[in-house]
């Protein structure tokens, strides 16, 4: 019993991050954001809306300045404050950030949002495991290679996510007679509109797909159904 003890204690840790997990994210959510009302953005998303037979496509501003867009595991979508204002300086087209809301309808449609909090929770609970297994033989540096094989886990099954999402985008952006010229014109556009200050790495190319592979994937879809 006592050799499954670090197992069990994981499972534990895993649910009690998961409900944690949840709790915070929407406290921050509902703190930190509001309701979306812009008439031209709002003409995009009705496109979006009607392609999928809904009556309307809520999305919040989320008070941050990191270039982002996220979907909440409630289904949730969000466009941060920074993206928006690239927006009204015209540095981002409505098209072009109507792409972002159909990538993150993409992650709700795909249970992505949902699940992530879940991947999140497990991985921390698996890391914490592997530290104790690990640390009984090599002391110190349980933790280290612990985190190390979690983080690249995690890297790729959000790069994953992300090419899943960009293909959603797609088949939605060109049912909604948007076409896919507005997410690739983006990508092109990320690294630019992302720079931060020195050492501090862009919000959206973490654990994101390079750009060029973006495109190109967006391209062979566009091919496959062409």
């Amino acid at each position: 019993m006592i050799k499954f003890t670090p197992i069990l204690l994981a499972i534990l840790y895993a649910l009690a991050m998961y409900r944690f997990s949840v709790w915070r994210t929407s406290r921050e959510l509902n703190d930190k954001s509001t309701e979306l009302a812009d008439p031209k953005l709002k003409s995009m998303t009705d496109r979006l809306a009607k392609a999928l037979d809904l009556p309307r496509i809520r999305v919040h501003i989320y008070e941050i300045d990191p270039v982002n867009g996220l979907a909440a595991p409630d289904g949730r979508i969000f466009i941060t404050r920074g993206f928006y204002r690239k927006f009204q300086s015209g540095e981002v087209s409505a098209e072009e950030l109507t792409s972002v809301i159909a990538h993150e309808l993409g992650h709700v449609a795909l249970g992505h949002s949902r699940r992530r909090m879940i991947d999140f929770s497990g991985q921390n609970a698996l890391r914490t495991a592997l530290a104790m297994v690990i640390g009984r033989f090599i002391p110190f540096v349980g933790p280290w290679i612990a985190g190390a094989v979690m983080s690249l886990l995690a890297a790729r099954l959000s790069r994953g996510d992300e090419y899943e999402a960009d293909e959603y985008a797609s088949a939605l952006m060109i049912k909604a007679g948007l076409g896919t010229g507005p997410q690739k014109s983006l990508f092109a556009k990320l690294e630019a509109l992302t720079e931060q200050r020195a050492g501090a790495a862009p919000a959206w190319l973490l654990s994101h797909p390079k750009t060029e592979e973006r495109i190109a994937a967006i391209e062979r879809h566009e091919a496959k159904w062409g």
